[in-house]
């Protein structure tokens, strides 16, 4: 071969090499840029999913008030704990029903039951009462207990009976088994008197622990205050409690906020009401 033709083929050569070795290293530069680019996005993802976490958490940012709708039917349950309650400023404020608490356990009741029950009637706000479930007392002597206090429910909302972990109850949980057997004497005392099936309200971990695949055939109350009832794997429910930290007026006691709760779409309170 013509000596300067293999130069000329040389000088190629020593060109194209040099330029991969200037070429190889770029790349390898975009590509830690883009890895470097790709983890800061996920650590700001993160980030703010972390936050957006913790506002949901300390109910600073309040999810589930912008899944109601204007045309929701609003209800708040209340207790002793809203003091000496206007139930006439409650029901200028929107709301359509009151669930007022009666009972707990065999043998206590509500000091404000009776002072509620009959505040409601008279602000015409259509009313029903709940018993709030002992792990540690008699199903059927609790649900006794309840009509005994409460009485008729003509006209009323039906029975509601409260399931949810208290005290030390669910660091030293009882068996699922009596749990169970004494919520279903419970509930089937009410119905035999009631003549309908009455309404359980409870939240996801206490259904996750006892009440799933027991009470199918109840109208289910669902607590989910953090997030939608559907994000937190509630599929079917009757009423779902959506905030326990709203303010409203109508109330003056140690307990300066109130649940809040909405009715299904589904369902009516013709639907929910005692015949």
């Amino acid at each position: 071969m013509d000596t300067r033709i293999w130069a000329v083929i040389q000088k190629k050569r020593m060109k194209k090499n040099h330029a991969a070795d200037i070429i190889e290293p770029m790349k390898t530069q975009k590509r830690k840029r883009r890895a470097l680019r790709a983890v800061l996005v996920i650590l700001a993802i993160a980030l703010v999913a972390a936050g957006l976490y913790i506002l949901v958490k300390d109910k600073v940012l309040r999810v589930n008030e912008l899944c109601i709708s204007p045309g929701d039917v609003i209800g708040v349950d209340i207790s002793w704990y809203q003091g000496d309650v206007n139930t006439d400023k409650l029901k200028a404020q929107g709301i359509s029903f009151i669930y007022i608490k009666a009972t707990e356990g065999a043998s206590h009741t509500d000091h404000r039951f009776k002072e509620n029950w009959l505040k409601a009637s008279q602000s015409n706000l259509t009313r029903g009462a709940y018993h709030f479930f002992s792990f540690e007392s008699s199903g059927e002597e609790q649900a006794n207990h309840f009509i005994e206090v409460v009485g008729d429910l003509h006209g009323d909302l039906i029975p509601v009976v409260d399931v949810e972990y208290y005290e030390n109850m669910k660091l030293e949980p009882p068996a699922k088994e009596d749990l169970i057997e004494e919520l279903h004497a419970c509930l089937e005392t009410l119905e035999a008197y009631y003549h309908v099936k009455p309404m359980i309200y409870c939240s996801r971990s206490v259904y996750r622990d006892y009440l799933a695949g027991e009470v199918a055939d109840y109208p289910m109350w669902v607590r989910s205050v953090f997030l939608p009832a559907g994000v937190q794997g509630w599929e079917d429910w009757t009423i779902w409690q959506y905030s326990d930290t709203t303010q409203l007026e109508g109330y003056h006691g140690g307990e300066k906020y109130i649940d809040m709760d909405v009715l299904s779409k589904d369902i009516t309170l013709e639907d929910l009401t005692v015949e």
